[in-house]
Protein backbone atom coordinates (compact mmCIF):
# COMPACT_ATOMS: atom_id res chain seq x y z
CA UNK A 1 0.00 0.00 0.00
CA UNK A 2 2.87 2.05 0.95
CA UNK A 3 3.99 1.95 -2.64
CA UNK A 4 0.63 3.76 -4.22
CA UNK A 5 1.16 6.58 -2.38
CA UNK A 6 4.60 7.15 -3.16
CA UNK A 7 3.73 7.44 -6.38
CA UNK A 8 1.32 9.54 -6.75
CA UNK A 9 1.45 13.39 -6.65
CA UNK A 10 0.32 15.07 -3.62
CA UNK A 11 -2.98 16.44 -4.42
CA UNK A 12 -2.11 19.69 -3.19
CA UNK A 13 0.33 20.96 -6.14
CA UNK A 14 -1.41 20.13 -9.01
CA UNK A 15 0.63 20.13 -12.06
CA UNK A 16 0.31 23.55 -14.18
CA UNK A 17 -0.90 22.86 -17.13
CA UNK A 18 0.20 25.23 -20.55
CA UNK A 19 -2.27 27.32 -21.52
CA UNK A 20 -4.21 26.28 -25.13
CA UNK A 21 -3.51 28.75 -27.88
CA UNK A 22 -5.92 30.43 -29.23
CA UNK A 23 -6.69 29.41 -33.57
CA UNK A 24 -6.37 32.40 -35.36
CA UNK A 25 -8.67 32.96 -38.29
CA UNK A 26 -8.08 33.42 -41.99
CA UNK A 27 -9.80 36.73 -42.05
CA UNK A 28 -8.21 38.15 -39.31
CA UNK A 29 -4.36 37.03 -40.70
CA UNK A 30 -6.12 38.50 -44.23
CA UNK A 31 -7.49 41.78 -42.33
CA UNK A 32 -4.13 42.40 -40.52
CA UNK A 33 -1.77 42.38 -43.82
CA UNK A 34 -4.57 44.44 -45.63
CA UNK A 35 -4.00 46.89 -42.35
CA UNK A 36 -0.19 46.41 -42.99
CA UNK A 37 -0.14 46.80 -46.51
CA UNK A 38 -2.45 50.32 -45.94
CA UNK A 39 0.24 51.67 -43.67
CA UNK A 40 2.98 50.76 -45.88
CA UNK A 41 1.10 53.09 -48.74
CA UNK A 42 0.24 55.78 -46.65
CA UNK A 43 3.96 56.44 -45.97
CA UNK A 44 5.09 55.41 -49.08
CA UNK A 45 2.64 57.83 -50.71
CA UNK A 46 3.03 60.65 -48.04
CA UNK A 47 7.22 60.65 -48.50
CA UNK A 48 6.32 60.67 -52.75
CA UNK A 49 3.95 63.73 -51.61
CA UNK A 50 6.78 65.41 -49.18
CA UNK A 51 9.35 64.93 -51.76
CA UNK A 52 7.72 66.32 -54.53
CA UNK A 53 6.53 69.41 -52.74
CA UNK A 54 9.66 70.17 -51.51
CA UNK A 55 11.23 70.57 -55.00
CA UNK A 56 8.36 72.62 -56.27
CA UNK A 57 8.77 74.71 -52.84
CA UNK A 58 12.34 75.25 -53.34
CA UNK A 59 11.25 75.73 -57.05
CA UNK A 60 8.93 78.73 -56.45
CA UNK A 61 10.88 80.34 -53.72
CA UNK A 62 14.56 80.32 -55.59
CA UNK A 63 12.83 80.91 -58.98
CA UNK A 64 14.57 77.91 -60.31
CA UNK A 65 13.19 75.71 -63.38
CA UNK A 66 11.97 72.12 -62.55
CA UNK A 67 11.18 69.42 -64.87
CA UNK A 68 8.23 66.98 -64.90
CA UNK A 69 9.89 64.48 -62.97
CA UNK A 70 8.81 66.02 -59.55
CA UNK A 71 5.53 66.72 -60.55
CA UNK A 72 5.04 63.10 -61.35
CA UNK A 73 6.66 62.24 -58.20
CA UNK A 74 3.96 64.28 -56.13
CA UNK A 75 1.16 63.21 -58.14
CA UNK A 76 1.89 59.40 -57.96
CA UNK A 77 2.17 60.04 -54.17
CA UNK A 78 -1.03 61.58 -53.85
CA UNK A 79 -2.76 58.58 -56.00
CA UNK A 80 -1.31 56.41 -53.35
CA UNK A 81 -1.88 58.84 -50.42
CA UNK A 82 -5.73 58.46 -51.48
CA UNK A 83 -5.56 55.05 -52.05
CA UNK A 84 -4.93 53.80 -48.62
CA UNK A 85 -6.36 56.76 -46.30
CA UNK A 86 -9.42 58.31 -48.23
CA UNK A 87 -12.63 56.25 -46.77
CA UNK A 88 -15.46 57.40 -48.95
CA UNK A 89 -14.86 55.95 -52.32
CA UNK A 90 -16.26 58.41 -54.36
CA UNK A 91 -13.64 60.93 -52.76
CA UNK A 92 -11.44 58.16 -53.19
CA UNK A 93 -11.53 57.81 -56.34
CA UNK A 94 -11.76 61.05 -57.43
CA UNK A 95 -8.29 62.08 -56.27
CA UNK A 96 -7.06 58.88 -57.81
CA UNK A 97 -7.93 60.17 -60.93
CA UNK A 98 -7.38 63.60 -60.99
CA UNK A 99 -3.92 63.16 -59.71
CA UNK A 100 -3.18 60.70 -61.97
CA UNK A 101 -5.12 62.81 -64.83
CA UNK A 102 -2.74 65.67 -64.00
CA UNK A 103 0.40 63.51 -63.76
CA UNK A 104 -0.06 62.21 -67.30
CA UNK A 105 -1.10 65.95 -68.74
CA UNK A 106 2.92 66.79 -67.27
CA UNK A 107 4.26 64.11 -69.24
CA UNK A 108 1.95 65.53 -71.58
CA UNK A 109 3.03 69.04 -72.34
CA UNK A 110 6.71 67.90 -70.87
CA UNK A 111 7.26 71.20 -68.54
CA UNK A 112 6.37 72.91 -65.44
CA UNK A 113 5.02 76.54 -65.46
CA UNK A 114 5.54 78.86 -63.29
CA UNK A 115 1.49 79.05 -62.43
CA UNK A 116 1.80 75.46 -62.09
CA UNK A 117 4.16 75.47 -59.14
CA UNK A 118 2.05 77.87 -57.66
CA UNK A 119 -1.35 76.02 -58.15
CA UNK A 120 0.86 72.82 -56.74
CA UNK A 121 1.91 74.85 -53.18
CA UNK A 122 -1.08 76.75 -52.80
CA UNK A 123 -3.49 73.56 -53.44
CA UNK A 124 -0.97 71.29 -51.14
CA UNK A 125 -1.64 74.24 -48.61
CA UNK A 126 -5.18 74.31 -48.82
CA UNK A 127 -5.28 69.77 -48.04
CA UNK A 128 -3.50 70.32 -45.82
CA UNK A 129 -5.02 72.33 -43.86
CA UNK A 130 -8.58 70.56 -44.65
CA UNK A 131 -7.34 67.47 -43.49
CA UNK A 132 -5.53 68.86 -40.17
CA UNK A 133 -8.90 70.21 -38.76
CA UNK A 134 -10.83 67.28 -39.88
CA UNK A 135 -11.98 65.46 -36.80
CA UNK A 136 -10.86 61.25 -37.16
CA UNK A 137 -14.22 59.38 -36.55
CA UNK A 138 -14.49 57.31 -33.52
CA UNK A 139 -15.09 53.50 -34.10
CA UNK A 140 -18.50 52.45 -33.59
CA UNK A 141 -18.66 49.26 -31.17
CA UNK A 142 -21.04 46.11 -32.36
Amino acid sequence: MSSDQDQQPPEDSPVPKPPLPTPVREEEVEEQENRQMQVAMKMVGSAMVFIGFLQVFLSVNTGAEINIFPMIIYFSGMALWAYSSVDTPMIRYAVIGFSLLCAMAFMHFGEVLFWHKYAIYWGTVGLVIFFMFQTPKKPTSS
